[in-house]
């Protein structure tokens, strides 16, 4: 971003906070996605200010439970909206079964997971409350039945 501005403009952070390792060493053991404090080396603001213009969390970062279990935007998302930070996230369809509670790309909603249909609740959460500008997936027909029934570009 600060060498090659015109081509920083379009960089996407991968925020890998939430697990990364070296020599089997835990580099950020306490993240967690609704605790800001917990996202050091750097938060939202401090991203935003080095010119950063897209984070691409994994979908479980963005999202976490209400106290009826509800799926709603974690403190991740509402304070990287907040930022000015734009949102693409992956990956829609690579899970468990989702009356299983869905696997790691399903972790904290687990509750409110239990059918494969749950996989549009997720995807409009993501979409209308986070705010992603986009989602990866392994199988696009999900996405784009989505998109195409919500009328969205």
């Amino acid at each position: 971003v600060k060498t090659e501005p015109e081509f920083g403009k379009q960089a996407v952070y991968l925020d890998g906070r939430y697990g990364e390792t070296v020599e089997d060493q835990t580099l950020f053991p306490k993240f967690n996605p609704n605790q800001p404090e917990t996202w050091e080396p750097r938060g939202m603001q401090q991203i935003a200010a080095d010119g950063v213009k897209y984070v691409a969390p994994p979908m479980w970062v963005l999202v976490t439970l209400d106290a009826n279990n509800n799926i709603v935007p974690s403190a991740y998302a509402v304070q990287a909206k907040a930022a000015g930070l734009n949102m693409i996230t992956w990956t829609l369809e690579r899970s468990g079964f989702l009356k299983t509670g869905g696997g790691w790309y399903y972790t904290g909603v687990e509750k409110a997971i239990n059918n494969d249909g749950d996989m549009l609740i997720m995807l409009d959460v993501l979409a209308n409350q986070v705010g992603i500008k986009g989602i990866f997936s392994d199988w696009a027909a999900t996405v784009t039945y989505y998109a195409n029934c919500m009328g969205l570009k």
